[in-house]
């Protein structure tokens, strides 16, 4: 073996050892700050649709007000397969733990807990879905509305922004 090839196979070796720990170092929740996330978030936000610091205080609001719309509305929509045990008390369906448990997530946790109950009866059943079945319409109409307001100060540039990243249809 050739003094190149030895070292290329050392670098290889160093780097798939250096690999895991990098990893685990990125995806491990013990180094992850939720603010600096949110910032980045924002900054990314407010270039892609070009606006000044001024405008981002008029826009900031509605588009938080939509994103916890979408949130909610989605909340218990992971199923029965445990995705949508994520949020645990909190249920909020984002993996969010500082979030409040919306109605969307608390009426899927109350009829996952009937159905777990081999013994319900079809009226109790029925009460939970009903139950569920409003919470999500009356979310959707909160997101619908809030998509709404965004949309009436955006211009059609930062409307086609938001709609690309999924936040209005």
């Amino acid at each position: 073996m050739n003094v190149r090839t030895l070292c290329l196979v050392l670098l290889a070796t160093l780097l798939l050892a250096a690999a895991p720990a990098t990893f685990a170092q990125q995806q491990g929740r013990g180094n992850f700050d939720p603010a600096q996330a949110r910032e980045r978030m924002e900054a990314r936000m407010k270039e892609q649709l070009g606006v000044s610091d001024d405008e981002w205080k008029v826009l900031q609001p509605k588009v938080e007000k939509v994103m916890t719309a979408q949130r909610d509305a989605r909340a218990g929509g992971f199923g029965f397969g445990g995705g949508g045990r994520r949020g645990g008390a909190n249920g909020g369906g984002g993996g969010a733990d500082n979030q409040p448990q919306s109605a969307v997530a608390k009426a899927q946790a109350d009829l996952r807990t009937t159905l777990e109950n081999q013994s319900a009866s079809a009226q109790d059943i029925n009460a939970k879905l009903t139950a569920l079945r409003e919470a999500r319409a009356k979310a959707k109409g909160e997101l619908e509305a809030a998509q709404k307001e965004l949309k009436e100060v955006l211009t059609a540039r930062q409307e086609a922004v938001f709609v690309s990243m999924g936040m209005l249809e």
